[in-house]
Parts: C-alpha cells; sequence; structure tokens
C-alpha cells in the first residue's frame, strides 16, 4: 500500500510539515508495511516559501524586517532556480527567463502575518505589509530574475501600500509629512503619493486562490478585516478610506480603477491590488501552481490511499482550497481519501471521501490547539489500526 499524505497547515497549531510528519508517524505505528509519501501542503500562508523552495532543492535565506505592527521580525525568503522547477509550474509563472535564472520565493505571512501577533495586538488600523516590502527589496539586490509572493494569512489591509513604501513610494500628508509607515490608521491624513518602485525590481507573481475584489460586499475589508481585528462599527471609515487611497494610487500610477474589480485584487488586505497597481504584478492560481510545482498528479497517480486535512475542514474546503482540490482529484481518479481536520463540517462530504474530526467533543479552543498534534496522531492511528 502506497500513501501520500499531503496535509495542509492546522492554523495556531501545526504547521504543514508537522502534519504530515504526525500523521506518517501513526501510520509507521499501525501499518509498518505501507509505504508513505510525504507532500506538504501549502495555500500561500505559513510555509509556504519553505514548502516550495525545498521541493526544488533552493536555499533558504534570512532577514530581519519590520513586522505586521514594525518590530522587528527575522523572516526567510527562498532562492531557486528556475530548471529546478518541474515545466508545468514554470509555464504558469509566465516568465521569460533563462533557465538559469533564480527565482525569490516569499511569504507574507513571515512578515505580514497574522499569527506574529498575539490576538489583543491584532488591528486592521494600524498593521502594515512593510516587512513585505522588504523582503521583495531583499529578494531583488540577491539577484533573484523573479519574485513570487504567497499572499495567505495576513494581518493587515493596507492595501499594500507598506509594502509599496518599502520599494520607493511616497505617501505624504497635506504638510508633505512622510507617512512611514502609510497604515490605516493614518489614512485620513494622506492626500498625496509621489515617486516610484525602485528601477530594477524583477517581476512579481501573486500566487493567490481567493477570488474577491477590493472593494463590495465581497471585498477585503467586508470578508477578512474582522478575521484581523476589525470592529463592525468601523466597517464603512475603512472600506470608505480603502476606495479613496486605491483612488489615489490608481491616478498616480496611471492604471484603471478597473483593477479594484479584478478577482482576487482584495487578497490579503489588498495587496494584491496594491503590488498589482503600484508594481505591475500578476496574480495566478495557488493551488494550481502549488499542485504543479511538488508534481501531485504524478503522486496521486502513484497512490492507493491519500490522506490530508486542515484545521478545519468544511463547505469552503472544497472551493479551491488545497486539501479540497486534493480530495476532488484522488476521487476522480478512483483513489479513497481520508481528511483529518480540529473541525468537520460532514455536509461537505462526497464520493468516498472520509472525514475525521481530530478534536475531542467539548474540548475548548485553546486545548485543541495545543493538542493538536497528538490529537492528529491517535486519531489517525485509530482509522487504520488492525483490528484486534
Amino acid at each position: 500500500m502506497r500513501v501520500l499524505v499531503a496535509f495542509d497547515k492546522f492554523k495556531d497549531s501545526l504547521s504543514a510539515r508537522q502534519a504530515c510528519d504526525r500523521a506518517a508517524q501513526a501510520l509507521q505505528a499501525v501499518r509498518p508495511d505501507w509505504r508513505v509519501d510525504l507532500c506538504p501542503l501549502t495555500d500561500g500562508g505559513e510555509g509556504f516559501a519553505e514548502i516550495l523552495t525545498q521541493a526544488a532543492g533552493g536555499e533558504m535565506s534570512k532577514f530581519t524586517v519590520a513586522g505586521p505592527r514594525g518590530a522587528p521580525v527575522q523572516a526567510a525568503v527562498g532562492l531557486v532556480r528556475l530548471d529546478g522547477i518541474p515545466a508545468t509550474a514554470r509555464a504558469r509563472l509566465r516568465l521569460a527567463l533563462a533557465g538559469s535564472g533564480r527565482i525569490a520565493v516569499i511569504e507574507m505571512a513571515a512578515a505580514s502575518g497574522l499569527a506574529l501577533l498575539a490576538p489583543e495586538d491584532r488591528d486592521p488600523w494600524q498593521a502594515t505589509s512593510l516587512g513585505t516590502g522588504e523582503l521583495i527589496r531583499h529578494a531583488a539586490k540577491t539577484g533573484a530574475s523573479a519574485v513570487l509572493l504567497g499572499v495567505g494569512g495576513s494581518a493587515t489591509h493596507d492595501l499594500g501600500l507598506g509594502a509599496l513604501a518599502a520599494l520607493g513610494l511616497k505617501f505624504l500628508s497635506a504638510d508633505g509629512l512622510r507617512l512611514n509607515p502609510p497604515v490605516p490608521g493614518a489614512w485620513s491624513r494622506l492626500v498625496r503619493i509621489e515617486g516610484e518602485v525602485s528601477h530594477g525590481l524583477p517581476p512579481i507573481r501573486l500566487a493567490c486562490d481567493v477570488t474577491n475584489p477590493l472593494l463590495g460586499p465581497r471585498g477585503a475589508a467586508a470578508v477578512f478585516a474582522p478575521q484581523k481585528g476589525l470592529v463592525a462599527a468601523d466597517f464603512d471609515r475603512l472600506e470608505g478610506e480603502s476606495a479613496r487611497l486605491a483612488a489615489l494610487l490608481c491616478v498616480h500610477c496611471e492604471r484603471s480603477r478597473e483593477l479594484m474589480e479584478i478577482p482576487g485584487a482584495g487578497a490579503a488586505g489588498g495587496i494584491a491590488f496594491g503590488l498589482m497597481a503600484g508594481a505591475g504584478a500578476e496574480l495566478l492560481s495557488g493551488s494550481a501552481l502549488v499542485s504543479d510545482w511538488l508534481d501531485l498528479e504524478a503522486r496521486l497517480a502513484a497512490a492507493d490511499l491519500v490522506l490530508t486535512g486542515e484545521g478545519s475542514f468544511d463547505a469552503s474546503s472544497w472551493g479551491g482550497k488545497g486539501p479540497g482540490v486534493l480530495v476532488e482529484r484522488a476521487l476522480a481518479l478512483g483513489k479513497p481519501a481520508h481528511v483529518f481536520a480540529g473541525r468537520v463540517d460532514g455536509t461537505g462530504s462526497r464520493g468516498r471521501a472520509t472525514l475525521h474530526a481530530i478534536t475531542p467533543p467539548g474540548a475548548p479552543l485553546p486545548v485543541a490547539l495545543r493538542d493538536g498534534g497528538a490529537n492528529l496522531l491517535a486519531a489517525v492511528r485509530q482509522a487504520f489500526a488492525r483490528p484486534s
């Protein structure tokens, strides 16, 4: 029996790699004769840079940059050779580069991620993407031919203005004071944009699977900002200021306002919009890229059984998230699939997919997060233990 073990992260509990390791440990204990293929998944958030860089035989380098509230953090950038990436994944990047070119792989979550902040410090009015821009700048200095940025897991709703400030744009008040970083809490004073992004900045590709526009009922503020600490009473003010600043950026960069309506423009607090407008970045499907980069189709074809999961598996998981896509492909190939998650919405089950909720009934969330590894280990062992 050959088993593909491909988990995404369990947010605030286990990384994708840790989840895969725990599942493999459980299988080894109860089914030592099974062959296990470990393939950590990523949705563009935590683990994106490390997983893709290691898969392509690249190297990680750490830099000190501004965190989401300005305090310094250590964040890594992966550097991989273009010819180390599978051809199908290279094609998705849409880059006219020689095979010896190098791609910098960055995850926004490493510098500007929600997980970097304690719950009481999560406030979209004060969070900045400045550190993500600093990582892009470091990547350019290393000689990267292009930048691939995963835009999941952000703490910010600054439209990427912080990142653009790190890359050369100036955001000014009426009296000429430079707002750095230009967090939403300072937007009421922001009236003018000057400058341009640094010359020689390599092409930027944004790995993104959300389809939300920047504004409106499905926009960044409406859908994502409450998760980052926005209170309902402040929504109208944040939405209004977002519209004003987005228009100001479009005028300065001579870009159409229709850019705000592109599916995915609202990703990660609008950084997708900001980098498209200010730095010419291009959006691409993160799940499709990761699947090709990790050669998932071939690994699925070789597997007899698939194990996957994430922190919460529900109806939305079938809408483009890594584990849901993986299960759909496994079932299409006639492979049985098991999903293990901290929380499972059984209404989303289908086909030969078997869903397992690993959290004991009644366990408080802090306890469930603390015990995620042990719970996953126990659930996999129980699911595949030989009958006594």
